[in-house]
């Protein structure tokens, strides 16, 4: 189970990454319900069972693989890759120091990396980066519908996930 979770928390930044570089920006909303809002909370699933240096070298290698195999839009690469890397940073500092039972370390741990993987990824990816910049507004629009769907997607999952959280953890 914990080699199945591995490849799905790097798979699905990945599929991210890609559905944005094929459909565009309209796709991030889908995606940020679904995908990241499961990376984050399959993520605090992780910290239950991986040493912090395993938990470190996860997120580093998954943000490489991220870059690496989407070589074709590299200002999305780029957003996506650093965006994916600093929210799982800030993901696992916000749950490694909050107290409580894992739901809620999950629920709240998942609105600091969240915030963190929506002001990134869009001003890099649609702004900053962009060959073709959108407006501020514009940007603005993407990233609250972003962040609405990460909260509600990372709850949905961090709910899902709930009941095998402390089934496998390390003492």
């Amino acid at each position: 189970m914990l080699t199945i979770a591995i490849l799905i928390y790097a798979a699905a930044m990945t599929v991210a990454n890609l559905s944005i570089a094929h459909f565009g920006p309209w796709v991030s909303p889908i995606n940020a319900f679904v995908l990241i809002g499961l990376d984050l909370a399959l993520s605090d699933w992780l910290h239950m069972r991986l040493r912090a240096w395993q938990m470190l070298a996860l997120i580093g290698a998954s943000g490489v693989l991220t870059y690496a195999l989407n070589p074709s839009v590299p200002h999305i690469v780029i957003a996506s890759a650093a965006a994916f890397t600093l929210a799982a940073l800030m993901d696992w500092q916000a749950f490694t120091r909050l107290q409580g039972s894992w739901l809620r370390r999950s629920l709240s741990s998942n609105v600091a990396g969240a915030v963190v993987d929506t002001a990134v990824f869009s001003l890099l990816a649609f702004w900053l980066l962009s060959p073709a910049p959108k407006p501020l507004e514009v940007v603005a629009q993407i990233a609250v519908l972003q962040l609405l769907a990460k909260l509600a997607g990372g709850s949905l999952w961090a709910w899902a996930l709930a009941p095998t959280a402390q089934k496998g953890a390390q003492p």
